[in-house]
């Protein structure tokens, strides 16, 4: 009989005691605790699975659960004897930072505060016992949301320790999704003093802590050693590049399809789950799916977007929004279905996202919306070159549905490209005025500020849009070789007898001898004519009657097109 396909349950307990639908991924139990490593960083993409592991080595480890061997009945850690005396024997301080939202420093401090304390009140009982002094007591009192510092950055080491005289074993430290504040920091501007803060509190609680037994953290994201893991030299990181668990979270194919077989599914459907959900590559480890998908895909029996609707996509939007013309340039490259190459540094360094188009790319691959395709390596020595493309169906599905939203005001963009295609240059001139107005400081980099506008970042976001709105009928091309130049933007149809559109971008330059924006839109006309940009879509058999050739004159956030 199929089980229940639950979703969101995420306390491995309620999973297991229900009795509901459940991946096996305690193998994950063994290899950890195997590899003998003081301190671990896992680094997967969200809803990947991360918190429902750390509840389940909660589970295992923690004497909160002794005694509770029966929900691991049946797994693969249980075959495995020695493990079972350990189940149960060690006290285990659990912390998530996945809820540490605030759009300030001293809300996410006061907040991270107020969740260690709510650790300390949990054990407040300890402190009768005769072992613990007069000081332990006063220090316990310190302990609140609005603590100094000096205190919170003592908390996780002294409860340790604590823990420690009292139960006669050291501790293990659950924290999950410990990056959450830090991108929240960066987005809202208050890195370097999140920086300060936690690089005291994880040094207290990781490096210097001699009543910790060993310690696991997860996140998206692995940021840089220099900022807040700076002393932290017995960290072991497992990012996913790394071979290292790269079967522990996430679904592999044989464990879909067996989850398809249970539940009844037509064996013809695995493709189709397949071609949405598959394309996560960890380590050496190719066709990992996303279970939350799978799950939402298993419970609903409806492909969606499931894992991009829930939420978290408001950082990479902003970045690609706001990239500069590179940025958009390659990312049109992967909206067709192309590969982009980039060297990668998988320690993010938030400060450089403004100014980096590789740490852009980074991020993008760790948090899951793009995969690797190859590696390049010209010399051992080189840093090597990865061969990257989006990830799957829904995660470009769910590009075109963030870029479609730039330009939701009054559909606009699909009035402009409706009157394009009828050669309508007033009505063009008309909407796309429009569309620059309400767009154009959308598209400007807020932590780039400057006093001259960059269009080619409105532009390039706008050829973005024509992508996605014409994706079904059209190659949307731009920048590409042609003739004798490189033209800006060209539209080639899939089927030979509709229109083709070429369209070059200028913007009004007095230097070169331009009075008004007619003459730049003329000179972009020019352009496409002497460079012959067209050759690529006559030779392909489009007859010059059918290309439609527009040049587009920019000064600010006003606009002038012109028709040949």
């Amino acid at each position: 009989m199929a089980k229940t396909v639950a979703i969101g349950i995420q306390s491995f307990s309620d999973l297991r005691e229900k009795d509901c639908f459940y991946v096996d991924k305690t193998a994950f139990i063994r290899e950890w605790w195997d590899s003998e490593d003081s301190v671990t960083l896992i680094t997967r993409p969200r809803r990947f699975g991360k918190t429902l592991n750390m509840s389940m080595l909660e589970c295992f480890f923690s004497n909160k659960y002794a005694g509770r061997g029966d929900i691991f009945e049946g797994l693969e850690i249980w075959k495995d004897e020695r493990f079972r005396d350990l189940q149960g024997t060690y006290p285990v301080i659990f912390l998530s930072f996945a809820g540490v939202k605030q759009n300030a420093y001293e809300k996410t401090r006061n907040v991270i505060n107020g969740l260690i304390e709510k650790l300390y009140i949990t054990y407040e009982w300890i402190l009768k016992d005769e072992r613990y002094t007069d000081k332990d007591r006063e220090f316990y009192r310190q302990v609140s949301g609005n603590m100094p510092d000096e205190v919170a950055s003592l908390s996780l080491n002294v409860l340790c320790e604590w823990l420690h005289r009292y139960y006669g074993k050291k501790p293990i430290i659950l924290l999950d999704e410990y990056d959450t504040p830090m991108q929240e920091a960066y987005v809202n501007g208050f890195r370097d003093e999140l920086v300060a803060y936690t690089r005291a509190l994880f040094n207290n609680a990781f490096k210097t802590n001699l009543s910790l037994e060993r310690a696991i953290m997860t996140g998206i994201t692995r940021v840089s050693r220099e900022s807040i893991f700076s002393d932290l030299n017995n960290l072991n990181v497992v990012t996913t590049t790394s071979d290292e668990y790269a079967t522990s979270f996430g679904f592999t194919q044989e464990e879909v399809f067996a989850a398809m077989d249970e539940q009844g599914i037509p064996e013809e459907e695995k493709e189709n789950v397949k071609f949405w959900y598959d394309g996560f590559t960890f380590g050496s480890v190719r066709d990992i799916y996303n279970p939350w998908s799978v799950i939402s895909y298993l419970s609903k029996r409806k492909y969606d977007t499931h894992w991009a609707n829930t939420s978290g996509n408001g950082l990479v939007g902003k970045l690609i929004r706001e990239g500069n013309g590179d940025i958009k340039s390659d990312f049109e490259q992967l909206l067709n279905d192309g590969i982009i190459e980039t060297e990668i540094d998988e320690q993010i360094v938030y400060n450089q996202l403004d100014g980096d188009d590789n740490a852009i790319w980074s991020l993008l691959l760790a948090s899951g919306y793009l995969k690797v395709e190859g590696i390049i390596r010209e010399h051992p020595n080189d840093t090597p070159v990865y061969q990257l493309k989006l990830t799957n169906f829904e995660v470009k599905q769910m590009f075109s549905k963030m870029i479609k939203g730039w330009f939701q005001k009054d559909r606009l963009l699909n009035k402009f490209v409706s009157a394009m295609f009828k050669g309508n240059v007033r009505e063009m001139n008309l909407y796309m005025n429009d569309v620059a107005l309400n767009t154009f400081s959308y598209f400007d980099a807020g932590n780039r500020p400057s006093d001259g506008k960059e269009p080619e970042r409105f532009y390039h976001g706008f050829v973005l849009g024509l992508i996605v709105d014409r994706a079904k009928d059209y190659m949307v091309k731009s920048n590409r070789e042609s003739g004798y130049g490189r033209y800006d933007v060209v539209m080639e149809p899939k089927d030979a007898n509709d229109v083709a559109v070429i369209m070059e971008f200028k913007a009004f330059d007095a230097y070169d001898g331009e009075k008004t924006l007619e003459d730049t839109a003329v000179n972009a006309l020019k352009q496409i004519e002497e460079k012959k940009y067209d050759a690529d879509l006559l030779q392909r058999g489009i007859p010059a009657g059918r290309i439609l050739k527009y040049g587009f004159a920019f000064e600010g956030e006003k606009c002038l097109i012109t028709k040949a």
